[in-house]
């Protein structure tokens, strides 16, 4: 009976609650005096907490952040100007919830990327959608789309997306058409899904980096209204940190 009751389960894509049952069965000291609905509900709860677990894994897997980074191993003891406090508001994701934006500005190997991440992943546990592009891999996406006219199920997913990371924004020159795939992407989030947009360039330079006056105003106005602000300073810390390595090579070879 117990062996059916497993495989009818396994057949009904209950696994959590099949791995509870086996081990009530391998365990009949511990269960056999819980009344019928408390062990019930030890087998629904083991399911409810599997199911969750699969869908955290699969939002981080289709996430593709750049990084593996979590909110809990973020380094504050770099000067770079990261307000703990801010991390931890945002790390209870009201703002994902509440369809606002989220900028980083700061100089190559600040750590803006890591931060991005680490609460992109926080979002994932959370159980919210996150998608991680560097933007020009996007807008080359979207240009292919456009070719093998997918272009309007591309900007559907995107719309859909509720939380989208687009990292070194205003590296590269904007074409026409890309000006018009960006203001398309945020016209159709505004108000709704986050936005997360990495940048060397302090943002008094994105209205220029955008290269149109009337898109820019467009673009610009739907991202940063009631957009949250970390801008890092400092140093490189990869540059930091390979002196530090250089710095115990020497001591070893001295010692």
């Amino acid at each position: 009976m117990s062996t059916q009751t497993l495989n009818h389960l396994q057949d009904l894509r209950l696994g959590g609650m099949a791995r509870q049952l086996t081990q009530q069965l391998e365990q009949p000291g511990t269960y056999d005096d819980l009344p019928f609905l408390e062990r019930l509900d030890l087998l629904v709860s083991h399911e409810l907490l599997s199911r969750d677990h699969r869908k955290q894994e699969r939002l981080v897997r289709q996430a593709r952040f750049k990084l593996k980074a979590s909110v809990q191993e973020i380094d504050y003891q770099h000067p770079r100007g990261v307000d703990k406090a801010l991390i931890a508001r945002l790390a209870q994701c009201d703002w994902v919830r509440r369809g606002q934006n989220l900028l980083f500005t700061g100089p190559c190997g600040s750590g803006k990327t890591y931060l991005a991440c680490a609460l992109g992943h926080n979002a994932c546990l959370n159980g919210y959608s996150v998608r991680y592009y560097r933007l020009s891999r996007l807008l080359l996406e979207l240009t292919q789309a456009k070719a093998d006219g997918t272009y309007p199920k591309l900007l559907k997913q995107l719309s859909r997306i509720q939380l989208l990371m687009l990292d070194d924004w205003g590296l590269e020159a904007l074409s026409a058409a890309h000006r018009n795939d960006l203001m398309e992407i945020m016209d159709d989030r505004y108000g709704t899904h986050s936005t997360v947009v990495l940048s060397q360039l302090p943002t008094d330079q994105w209205y220029a980096s955008i290269g149109d006056n009337t898109l820019a105003d467009a673009i610009l106005d739907r991202l940063m209204h009631n957009a949250h602000r970390l801008n890092l300073k400092g140093e490189s810390m990869r540059k930091t940190r390979n002196e530090l390595t250089e710095d115990e090579h020497s001591s070893r070879k001295t010692d």
